[in-house]
């Protein structure tokens, strides 16, 4: 393929939320701030964020640790429900309550939503264009990680539905020309301490936490 290059995608998720979500908390700002520095020495060309006050924070906090790389806001990289699903495409055993689930959400949010998770496979994934590798990070939420790892992989257009991200966790995209997508991470933590990992999971997610299960968060 000629006049493309590699192209680096890292997502990760805003940190912790207040609970109105009009910010983050002040483990969600330690969290931003750490990804800020392990984010340090990678040649970023900007970090992309969602509209959102707890994404533009992230970024902001995470551009902090940078050197010079720019923020740009992004409706694409937004909190929205990125496809919906019919009955006959989901398992049998959880269908039901998953549409139940759905339903629940802002009629514009999964109306909306998939023209923006189009918008965003068209900006954010494939192979760079020009002869440089590009590095870019998004901002982002749960839902909209879970559609762009769904892609990478081939997946069903559904399931998007049971990836889950935690908050300030980073995943990784490799899009290379003439070869599929590579996960390159996903939901790494490494660079947070044990007390700032899992927080934006549904409980019962940790291994070293016994707990229901609960809907997932955004």
């Amino acid at each position: 393929m000629s006049g493309c290059a590699v192209r680096y995608l890292y997502l990760a998720r805003h940190g912790e939320a207040t609970p109105d979500e009009s910010g983050l908390t002040e483990g969600g700002r330690r969290q931003a701030a750490l990804l800020g520095e392990r984010l340090r020495g990678v040649p970023l060309s900007a970090v992309h964020h969602g509209p959102l006050p707890r994404a533009e924070e992230t970024a902001r906090l995470i551009a902090g640790r940078l050197d010079g790389v720019p923020q740009c806001r992004s409706d694409a990289a937004g909190d929205y429900i990125p496809y919906m699903p019919s009955e006959d495409e989901l398992p049998t055993e959880s269908a039901e309550s998953t549409l139940r689930w759905l339903a629940d959400f802002p009629e514009e949010e999964r109306t909306g939503g998939p023209a923006l998770a189009r918008a965003a496979l068209d900006r954010f994934t494939g192979p760079a264009p020009g002869d440089e590798p590009r590095h870019e990070l998004v901002v982002t939420h749960n839902f909209l990680i879970g559609w762009l790892v769904r892609d990478a992989l081939d997946a069903p257009a559904w399931r998007w539905l049971g990836l889950n991200h935690g908050n300030a966790a980073l995943t990784v995209i490799r899009y290379a020309p003439g070869r599929p997508a590579s996960l390159v991470l996903f939901n790494d933590m490494g660079h947070l301490p044990a007390e700032l990992r899992w927080t934006g999971f549904p409980l019962g997610y940790s291994p070293d936490v016994t707990a229901d299960e609960a809907a997932p968060r955004r």
